[in-house]
């Protein structure tokens, strides 16, 4: 790995609920550099609630604690709440799973574009129009100046989607936080969405860490895998060896995803262990 821009060392998030305290995530530890890290594991486990903690942005309800959160040997635990407001967007970004609830609706896509530019990037607004014009080129948009115009409700899926990567990485950060940015496209727009992304993530020389429920994209796309289950982080490999995880939970679940290279008559059922949860 090369020199760590994110550090995390036993992050742990709990709840209050009827019956008592519940642990989302537990002491999570893990470092990323200018790479492309998947994290994967069902429902539940602890993959977006870890990403939120990074940029401090967990429900009001959540207790969290770690060792250590820092990014290029910053300390993120201790940064004041301006502090961290410079730092995401500008230096961290996170790309939400669905753009339908992360675009506001009264404004036009460009402007929201050109707006995340202007908060880390003071200028005019005429320079905000033609960066926000040009990361739209970038994402593959073919007519930035017709789009840059519409509403969120007049763009699709997929092009929401990449005007969600461009409104992220016109302030031009150093890491990004993907959470499932492909789970509610095509496996056509997908691919596309992929390859911008990892286009500008080799062009850039950014970290990325790839939220996903789908191990087979994470073996190819990815260069290493965390695997998550109940908070907590059981298995961690390259992901090209992803194929020969140890850990029964992470073969589990590789043994119930269906393969057009290896059909089968019935998909394998999860047998879970209870020893898992402290494993």
């Amino acid at each position: 790995m090369s020199e760590p821009l994110l550090e995390v060392e036993d992050l742990r998030v709990a709840f209050e609920s009827a019956h008592g305290q519940v642990e989302a995530v537990r002491g999570v530890s893990f470092a990323v550099g200018r790479e492309k890290v998947g994290i994967v594991g069902e429902s539940g486990s602890g993959k977006t609630m870890t990403g939120r903690c990074v940029l401090r942005i967990p429900p009001p309800t959540a207790h969290v604690s770690a060792k250590r959160i820092a990014f290029r040997g910053e300390d993120l635990l201790t940064a004041s709440e301006a502090r961290m407001r410079a730092i995401r967007g500008r230096r961290i970004s996170m790309i939400l799973q669905d753009p339908k609830f992360s675009l506001n609706p009264v404004m036009r896509v460009g402007e929201q574009v050109a707006e995340s530019f202007r908060i880390h990037h003071p200028g005019s607004r005429r320079e905000a129009r033609d960066r926000a014009l040009d990361m739209l080129g970038q994402v593959r948009i073919r007519d930035p100046k017709r789009v840059y115009g519409l509403y969120p409700h007049e763009v699709s899926g997929g092009m929401g989607q990449r005007i969600m990567i461009a409104m992220m990485l016109v302030p031009a950060p150093e890491l990004l936080i993907a959470d499932e940015p492909t789970s509610a496209l095509d496996v056509t727009v997908r691919t596309q969405v992929l390859a911008i992304l990892d286009d500008l993530v080799a062009g850039r020389g950014l970290g990325l860490v790839f939220v996903s429920h789908d191990l087979n994209l994470v073996a190819t796309f990815c260069d290493r895998v965390l695997v998550m289950y109940a908070g907590r982080i059981v298995e961690e490999c390259a992901a090209g060896d992803l194929g020969h995880a140890r850990h029964p939970y992470t073969r589990a679940l590789l043994a119930a995803t269906p393969r057009l290279d290896r059909p089968r008559e019935r998909l394998a059922v999860m047998e879970r262990d209870a020893a898992w949860l402290e494993a």
